[in-house]
């Protein structure tokens, strides 16, 4: 089986000198490598094409034959690196809390610690009849979030 250490050295080799980096390598035994790549801007079947013939280069198929699959982070996968929240940083994100809330606003802010988000909530307020629409911004330490994913409205 190949070392998926040497796949992600491999990748993130090829991947240099540009804005793309890789989010995720997997290997199975049957070694059927997959490498999920992402970009500051955004990803075309180009890049992944050249970074596939790249990381094929490096391995020996005589020695040990393997399958590879290249593809880049989609909308609707978890976020998995720091990097990619600042890239999103003004979008609207859905979080999923450890304790089953899901909450869907616009990505404020991203530390190594935490996420904040800011959304409109209708809330009671002093000397109001009736609830009104108000701007709360929430910071959430990773170890509360389940995950976190791009949102994109298709209304």
């Amino acid at each position: 089986m190949i070392d998926v250490k040497e796949i992600r050295q491999a990748a993130e080799a090829a991947l240099e000198g540009t804005d793309r980096f890789v989010v995720d390598v997997k290997c199975s035994p049957a070694n059927e490598i997959e490498i999920v790549i992402d970009a500051d801007s955004a990803v075309d079947l180009d890049a992944c094409v050249e970074l596939s013939r790249a990381v094929e280069a490096r391995f020996d198929r005589e020695v040990e034959d393997f399958e590879l699959s290249v593809y880049s982070a989609g909308v609707g996968q978890p976020l998995k690196l720091l990097r990619q929240y600042h890239k999103l940083v003004g979008s609207t994100v859905e979080v999923l809390l450890i304790s089953g809330v899901k909450v869907l606003a616009t990505l404020k802010e991203a530390t190594p610690e935490a996420v904040t988000v800011a959304y409109t909530e209708k809330r009671l307020v002093e000397g109001k009849k009736r609830k009104v629409e108000v701007e709360v911004e929430e910071s959430y330490a990773f170890d509360q979030i389940k995950w976190v994913k791009e949102y994109l409205d298709f209304k």
